[in-house]
């Protein structure tokens, strides 16, 4: 089961009073104001809107973010583009996309602008790092879509926690191409150079964790896992970039103070973007879809994302 911290829920719980604060007395205002114009009491009008305006302006705001979460910002893909330069490739370059939380449904969101963008970035590899449906309705949408992603040498996924209860009996991605990755390691070549990629199924954060086998320090190797929450475990020579997703960036965000919740076991400290953890690079991709209902559908301040990696030499 995926929880929140204490310090996420004391977060939400604030923030879910702000919101009952002002739109409770708004309601009470308006009340008021209704029942003035129906007892003809003069002066009320104008006292309603002169004396509350900040007030009835700072509603307003709070319904036109909402209008915006839910209408704009899910539909608006940010591309994310790094490059990452090393000395364990000699003449190569390899360009890695990343895709996650896709959390498709019963009618398309971001699907067919998922494999415009990605197509049109010519990827090398994509990978792919788990939640992809909320509905059954919207498997078909994903095969496809995934499918439809063209990436010459290779496409590979982990599974995400949504994807252990939505559909168990099913391989979610049967027939798109991608390779699942359970506890092993692919390597790809391009001209004389090599990458590994390895990936891990979902476990919750109170599950074991099994060793993790030693990948080889002089190649260059990428780490799938749906959070980020085995980033401290595996960080170090042999894991140069940890790819994750899960957070979706908080999915609402607030000015200054980014994501209210993450459900990952580290809260906010590593809840979206590039961070640099020891000798890994850590990325967590805020992902394309939306939680499932009854979650929020909505996104504020943290837009869904499509990560690009190019990895080169450090020479290039």
């Amino acid at each position: 089961m995926i929880t929140m911290s204490l310090r996420e829920g004391f977060s939400l719980v604030v923030f879910l009073l702000l919101l009952l604060i002002v739109y409770g007395l708004e309601m009470l205002l308006l009340v008021d104001y209704v029942w003035g114009r129906i007892c003809k009491r003069s002066g009320k009008s104008e006292l309603f809107l002169k004396r509350y305006i900040a007030f009835h302006a700072a509603a307003a705001v709070g319904i036109g973010c909402l209008l915006y979460g839910h209408f704009i910002e899910p539909n608006w893909i940010e591309v994310n583009a790094m490059t990452i330069r090393t000395p364990k490739l000699k003449t190569a370059g390899f360009r890695l996309v990343q895709v996650t939380d896709l959390h498709c449904d019963w009618k398309i969101r971001n699907e067919e602008k998922m494999v415009r963008i990605i197509n049109g970035l010519k990827p090398d590899i994509v990978v792919a790092t788990g939640d992809y449906l909320n509905h059954a309705l919207g498997l078909p949408h994903l095969r496809d879509s995934l499918d439809r992603l063209e990436a010459p040498l290779g496409k590979f996924a982990v599974t995400g926690n949504q994807d252990t209860g939505c559909l168990p009996q099913l391989d979610l991605l049967d027939g798109t191409g991608f390779h699942w990755l359970k506890q092993e390691t692919v390597v790809v070549t391009k001209d004389a150079d090599s990458l590994g990629i390895s990936g891990r199924d979902f476990a919750h954060r109170d599950a074991p964790v099994g060793p993790i086998k030693a990948l080889p320090s002089d190649r260059f190797n990428v780490f799938l896992f749906h959070t980020p929450d085995l980033i401290e475990d595996v960080c170090g020579p042999g894991v140069d970039l940890y790819l994750c997703g899960h957070t979706h960036g908080g999915q609402v965000c607030l000015p200054w103070y980014g994501a209210l919740i993450t459900f990952s076991k580290f809260g906010k400290k590593y809840e979206s973007g590039l961070y640099q953890v020891g000798a890994t690079t850590l990325y967590v991709n805020r992902g394309l879809g939306l939680e499932p209902c009854p979650g929020p559908q909505v996104r504020f301040l943290a837009r869904p994302e499509i990560a690009v990696f190019d990895i080169v030499p450090e020479r290039q």
